[in-house]
């Protein structure tokens, strides 16, 4: 009996003592400092903008296309070329119609021929005048059909239309052409542009006249500007978006490089623009809550948001300047805990000092 009390009273003890060093461990997390990424306010534009994608374009494009289908038998233009208007760009082959023209030029003699001679019998009075009007009448129509002839040969020359470059080439020679098939895109009249694509939610917000600032993946060190020119009065109602024409500030010539037709451009359309705005990663406000880290210790504070960008947000109140803010705040956090900051380099691209909706 003696020993079983004995051993009771031990096992309390080791039970006691483990509840204490439980006590004194979680004590301990709760005092033992978190360590948090931090980060301070700055100061910069707070800029609302409608952010579209868009495309590299010439502000004029023509395509050449034969008016009927035929054989491409010649190329005389390529790629990047520089034509001028009425300059032949490719021939398809004519054979049946050189016979044709052939054919309605040596109807147009006989019909000539026989003019020629009634108008003298008529001089002479061995035919009425009537019939002078009617082989007349016959060699206009020989002319017509000549000409007619001509005409449709000329359409088997592909020419330019105007001067300009040649963008696009879509044929060989020997290879078949529908009626209608653009074969040579041209470029000319007027420097690049850009033609973006707005989503119906924003395009109330875009007015003529706008600045857009805008950047090229193909070209990530270099920023353009521009305005809006144009405003499509119709949307697509498949993509629920409408075409914005955007005038390229100082827009460089087609073939100038290093901007190039077909690019694709991130487009950011100026709604509005504060000077001087608090701004915070986004990754820093949770809710409408931040959590600032002063004197070692944690606290959570409301804020007021502004203007909310790709990667950065406007704080209208709620914090000041110089003031140590946590980024990406976990829901282990609790108010009034011990913490040790770690400043965190926030290197933001362009897109982030440019509001989205």
């Amino acid at each position: 009996m003696w020993r079983e009390t004995r051993l009771k009273r031990r096992n309390g003890i080791v039970a006691g003592l483990g509840v204490l060093v439980l006590l004194a461990a979680g004590v301990a997390w709760r005092q033992w400092p978190v360590r948090v990424e931090t980060a301070q306010p700055t100061r910069g534009p707070a800029i609302e903008a409608v952010y579209a994608t868009g495309t590299v374009e010439p502000t004029v494009m023509v395509p050449v296309a034969p008016r009927a289908g035929g054989r491409l038998v010649a190329i005389d233009a390529e790629e990047g070329q520089q034509v001028k208007r009425g300059q032949v760009l490719a021939r398809i082959e004519s054979n049946d119609l050189d016979q044709t023209i052939q054919e309605m030029r040596a109807r147009e003699q006989l019909a000539r021929a026989q003019f020629e001679r009634t108008r003298s019998l008529v001089e002479q009075r061995f035919v009425a005048p009537a019939e002078l009007d009617r082989t007349r009448s016959e060699l206009q129509m020989a002319q017509a059909a000549a000409r007619r002839a001509q005409v449709q040969r000329d359409y088997n020359q592909l020419v330019a239309p105007a001067d300009g470059i040649v963008l696009r080439r879509d044929g060989e020679a020997g290879q078949f052409v529908p009626a209608g098939q653009a074969v040579f895109i041209l470029a000319c009249c007027a420097p690049l542009r850009v033609t973006a694509e707005v989503d119906e939610e924003d395009i109330a917000r875009v007015l003529i006249g706008q600045t857009v600032t805008m950047r090229s993946d193909a070209l990530p060190h270099r920023l353009y500007e521009g305005t809006v020119a144009e405003i499509t009065p119709k949307g697509d109602p498949i993509s629920r978006s409408y075409r914005v024409r955007i005038r390229l500030a100082d827009a460089p010539p087609i073939d100038a490089g290093p901007m190039r037709s077909g690019m694709t451009m991130d487009a950011n359309l100026i709604v509005s623009r504060r000077e001087g705005a608090l701004l915070l990663p986004n990754r820093a406000i949770k809710g409408d809550a931040v959590w600032l880290l002063a004197k070692g210790r944690l606290h959570r504070r409301p804020v007021v948001k502004g203007t909310v960008g790709a990667e950065r947000t406007e704080v209208v109140s709620g914090l000041a300047d110089g003031e140590t803010v946590v980024l990406s705040p976990t829901d282990a956090l609790r108010d009034g805990r011990r913490a040790r900051g770690i400043p965190a380099t926030i290197d933001l691209p362009f897109q982030a000092a440019l509001a989205r909706r």
